[in-house]
């Protein structure tokens, strides 16, 4: 690996440790959202009134508490879903920065042996 490849290496690998970090949030953000939606639900499960209040914006819409937990149980699936996929996403990327991260390091090891063995005959010669 030469020097361009090795600098490219290591541009790679901070712009994956960066999408990474993305990753990470966006995956908190939906298991947030699915933790608000499961204490909703729970909420739900637990109210015996026919209707409940549902918020859009600064509004109150009054709702079908059936359709409000069909709603929420249709919205719990893909946020489940969601975070499967970020998941796997977040797994892939990890495995790739650690490729990429060995391959930094095999090459920076390399370079520190070619810089530390001693002379050969040839070379002295040279000199």
């Amino acid at each position: 690996m030469n020097e361009e490849e090795q600098r490219a290496a290591i541009l790679d690998f901070e712009r994956n440790r960066q999408l990474l970090g993305s990753i990470s949030s966006q995956k908190q953000q939906i298991s947030m959202q699915l933790e608000l939606i499961s204490a909703s639900l729970e909420e739900l499960s637990k109210n015996k009134e026919k209707t409940v209040f549902k918020v859009v914006g600064n509004v109150l819409f009054q709702k079908d508490a059936k359709e409000m937990e069909k709603e929420l149980i249709e919205k719990k699936e893909n946020y489940d879903l969601r975070l499967k996929t970020v998941i796997k996403q977040e797994e892939n990327l990890i495995k790739k920065l650690k490729s990429i991260q060995s391959k930094i390091e095999e090459e920076m090891k390399n370079e520190k042996e070619k810089q530390t063995q001693p002379e050969t005959k040839i070379e002295k010669k040279k000199k």
